[in-house]
């Protein structure tokens, strides 16, 4: 058993929730290299930007992305409203949760659902919604909030970035207003610090006020290829640090570990059925095959789960209001 002292100085220690090992040691050792200025790999802060993708690296994506679950309450009212849409697809597969429907359709096509299910409402009547929405909805197979099914070791990791002067973005695949509604409480990731899938919208002037309406059309599925021109887009640099779990995160791994000098990407690999999901190449609409088979080539180190983190989730939930 640790004494008093040890159990005292692991807590205290960065990433306390990582087991050491080659991921916590591969990150120490970049972000020593790239802070110090006596490196010779040493970076300005401006310079040292890391990304994130978020279902699945940051918050747990099981049985499905939370988008889905969004959406499809959403979708839900409006069937009530309209009874045709529980005999039309893609609407009845996302209404009947058929899984075989759904994979034909694709992440892109359940975010196009989840998109035009919301159009008309302004930004701000949105984000409302969605923060009523995460307030309160649970996911089915744990129980929990889905806000509060983050994983600890990732906050930690996102605070000791933020504490060497990196700068931390979300790179997801999920709808950019959904995260930007609760990233700044749970993350500590400022909402312009949100990258994601968007749709399009009209600029609308009522009685001298100026609203942003969305509209039932996708204008960017961040996703694959499209993180890559969405982070030169909305950051302006490449990054020097990147984590994802899919390969829809491959692209991003792949353009930050391009650059010159210093750079370190990571893949989570989910690999513990026990504590949270054993799942890689069989989800449905996110599977994790190529860049778990290219990793290696690619240089991309790999994060277990089992065998990686301490805990996965945070013990006492997120700190987003109910």
């Amino acid at each position: 058993m640790a004494s008093a002292d040890s159990q005292e100085n692991y807590m205290q220690s960065p990433l306390s929730s990582w087991s050491d090992g080659p991921a916590k040691a591969a990150i120490l050792a970049f972000v020593g290299r790239v802070s110090r200025q006596d490196s010779p790999d040493f970076l300005p802060p401006e310079e040292r930007i890391a990304t994130f993708d978020n279902d699945g690296t940051l918050w747990c994506e099981q049985p499905l992305q939370v988008q889905f679950f969004f959406g499809r309450e959403q979708l839900g009212k409006l069937a009530q409203a309209d009874p045709s849409l529980k005999e039309r697809q893609p609407y009845k597969a996302f209404l009947e949760h058929d899984l075989g429907v759904i994979k034909q359709q694709g992440k892109q096509g359940f975010f196009e659902v989840a998109a035009a299910t919301h159009a008309g409402m302004t930004e701000d009547e949105f984000h409302s919604h969605a923060r009523e929405w995460l307030a309160r909805a649970k996911n089915p197979l744990k129980d929990r909030r889905f806000v509060d099914l983050v994983y600890q070791p990732q906050l930690e990791l996102l605070d000791f970035l933020r504490q060497n002067d990196f700068r931390v973005f979300i790179v997801s695949g999920g709808g950019i207003d959904l995260i930007r509604a609760f990233s700044e409480e749970v993350y500590g990731v400022p909402r312009s610090q949100v990258v994601g899938s968007s749709v399009k919208t009209r600029t609308e002037i009522q009685a001298g006020k100026i609203d942003l309406l969305k509209l039932a059309e996708l204008q960017s599925f961040d996703d694959r290829e499209v993180k890559v021109q969405n982070i030169a887009l909305h950051i302006g640099r490449r990054p020097v640090f990147a984590f994802g779990n899919s390969d829809g995160d491959l692209a991003m791994l792949r353009y930050t570990l391009s650059g010159s000098g210093p750079r370190l990407g990571l893949l989570l690999h989910h690999d513990d059925a026990e504590r949270e999901f054993a799942y890689d190449r069989e989800f449905v609409v996110s599977p994790l095959a190529e860049a778990l088979d290219r990793s290696e080539e690619f240089g991309i180190g790999l994060v277990s789960m089992k065998n990686d983190w301490r805990t996965v989730f945070c013990p006492d939930g997120a700190v987003f209001p109910k």
